[in-house]
């Protein structure tokens, strides 16, 4: 019988955000490993994502698709979980969750990418540049605490996902803010549970390879 919350991944993708998000609510979930190949471009998923692109929930019949807004969506629909701030003090969370999922996203997959910006179109593209970028980014994490102070929450495991990859892939600086960062996130149980399961999903994976 299939669970009220079902999580569609593949372990080698930003799926691993959304786990992460997931193992920090608590709830039991299923989970669906897509191949990207076939069935992540299957009809019958098309009908979740119709970008045939992973992640997405279905959440008592909800579909939610894109990390951010599953970050942030599951911080909502299990409030025990305290991934949210009281929506009177959300400023700094949803400031830092889409500065991540727009400027950050964008300014680091182009430069990954090799895309260079025309001399004089920096205001075209959003972003402005991604040095600009990474500093903005940096004043998010500074300090000893989380993004919202003390709590913990939903733009953590997001904008800190960006950072822990960044750092991980080489597409971000080892700036110290970031690596201080980076370090608290990395001790987290739920995180660790993430790397753990999408860690021995992969090289299952592999084996078959």
């Amino acid at each position: 019988m299939s669970l009220d919350l079902v999580f569609y991944t593949n372990p080698m993708s930003r799926g691993q955000i959304a786990r992460w998000m997931l193992e920090e609510v608590g709830e039991v979930y299923e989970t669906v490993i897509l191949d990207y190949g076939t069935t992540m471009k299957a009809a019958n998923y098309l009908t979740i994502n119709p970008m045939g692109k992973v992640p997405a929930i279905v959440h008592q019949g909800r579909v939610v698709t894109e990390c951010a807004a599953i970050c942030a969506y599951l911080a909502d629909a299990f409030p025990g979980a305290g991934l949210a701030p009281p929506p009177a003090d959300r400023h700094a969370y949803y400031r830092w969750l889409f500065f991540a999922a727009g400027p950050v996203e964008a300014a680091v997959t182009n430069r990954a990418m090799g895309f260079v910006l025309p001399e004089g179109r920096e205001r075209a593209a959003g972003y402005g540049s991604l040095d600009a970028v990474l500093d903005t980014l940096e004043q998010a994490v500074s300090g000893d605490a989380w993004i919202c102070g003390d709590q913990f929450t939903a733009a953590d495991v997001y904008v800190g996902s960006q950072i822990d990859w960044g750092l991980a892939f080489g597409t971000m600086p080892a700036r110290p803010a970031y690596t201080a960062y980076a370090e608290r996130l990395r001790a987290r149980p739920a995180y660790q549970r993430q790397k753990d399961i999408d860690g021995a999903l992969i090289a299952e994976m592999q084996k078959q390879d």
